[in-house]
């Protein structure tokens, strides 16, 4: 259980930075734009921890 957790709060941290990132770089908020971003945003998060728990082993 802590485990996953602990995945979940990584992943959210991850996803909330890059999305911030993303929407402080684009020139328009629209909202298909802020979806498309947090979409890319979820799957750079999931690939930053995939990363880090490959370098960690």
């Amino acid at each position: 259980m802590r485990r996953g957790a602990v995945a979940a709060a990584e992943i959210a941290g991850w996803w909330a930075g890059l999305t911030a990132l993303w929407s402080v770089l684009i020139s328009t908020l629209e909202p298909l734009d802020l979806e498309i971003g947090a979409g890319c945003a979820l799957l750079a998060a999931c690939a930053a921890r995939g990363a880090r728990r490959a370098v960690s082993r």
